[in-house]
């Protein structure tokens, strides 16, 4: 058998044992290994050190459980970590985020099993999706204001309606007319999120260049300058856009932080920017950007 194989089969295992106290002793002899050969080899297929993959792992299946509703306190538990705090610590570091965020944003799914022949394959002539780094002064947008939750699910639901509610009221419309807009494009951002009782504020808005024009039903925001690695999504077809946007966020936060070296600055604010590009009066293919704040 070779190497590649036998290294899978203690990933496979990892994988079915996710929630049980996994040993460098117990992979080693399931591979045929000693303990130093198999750590020097899972090394040099997988990349990290073995504990630290494993550490990785039980991760990416609490955002799972997160994406499902379950109290982190809950999942912390479930996993291994004695704390809350300590399960968000190892959070934060593997992922440069914090629980609280990926909810937000959280691509829905079970984890898939790490597959080490795709992976090998797949690195060969394959899209490797890099963000620009930017930075961005402060600036305002004017807009509308759309409480949601994270329970249940509820927002990924509920914000897309939200879209659709002010383009048939003639929100969006509405703000173009009234505003100094200095650039066409709208903007989506979640503010105010309440990590007690999972709610949060989302602002479907536009940029202005003060908020002279702002009526008492619109919300005004203030979006501090920062440095930003940008994202643009995939160009698809109008019918695979929605989806496109939820896999570059997958994309961003289970594959980019991990490896980037950067962490995410939460003292910022992130966004979706949506401009000319996803008119499909205009483009056959549909793209837009989202900006990370990053420190």
């Amino acid at each position: 058998m070779d190497y590649i194989d036998l290294i899978q089969k203690t990933i496979d295992y990892i994988e079915d044992k996710i929630t049980d106290k996994i040993t460098v002793e117990k992979l080693a002899d399931i591979s045929g290994f000693s303990k130093f050969h198999y750590y020097r080899v899972f090394h040099s297929f997988v990349g990290i050190p073995v504990m630290e993959y494993v550490t990785r792992r039980k991760l990416v299946h609490a955002l799972f459980d997160l994406s499902s509703g379950e109290k982190i306190v809950d999942i912390a538990l479930k996993y291994g970590f004695e704390t809350h705090a300590g399960f968000t610590k190892a959070f934060k570091k593997c992922f440069g985020y914090s629980p609280n965020f990926y909810r937000i944003h959280a691509p829905e799914g079970f984890p898939k099993k790490v597959n080490l022949r795709s992976l090998k394959e797949n690195k060969i002539g394959g899209i490797i999706m890099e963000p620009k780094i930017i930075t961005r002064d402060a600036f305002k947008i004017v807009g509308y204001e759309f409480k949601t939750t994270l329970r249940n699910n509820a927002h990924s639901r509920d914000i897309p309606a939200f879209w659709d509610k002010c383009n048939i009221e003639g929100k969006e419309s509405k703000l173009y007319a009234t505003q100094d807009v200095p650039r066409h494009g709208e903007y989506g951002i979640c503010v105010n999120t309440n990590i007690e009782t999972d709610e949060f504020s989302y602002i479907l808005g536009v940029e202005v260049n003060d908020f002279n024009n702002a009526e008492e039903e619109m919300y005004k925001l203030n979006v501090p300058g920062t440095v930003y690695a940008v994202f643009t999504t995939p160009a698809v077809v109008e019918e695979d856009f929605a989806e496109s946007i939820r896999g570059t966020w997958k994309y961003i936060l289970q594959e980019w932080f991990p490896s980037s070296g950067y962490e995410i600055d939460d003292s910022k604010l992130d966004f979706e920017f949506y401009d000319e590009r996803c008119h499909p009066w205009e483009y056959e293919k549909l793209s837009m950007d989202i900006y990370i704040p990053i420190k």
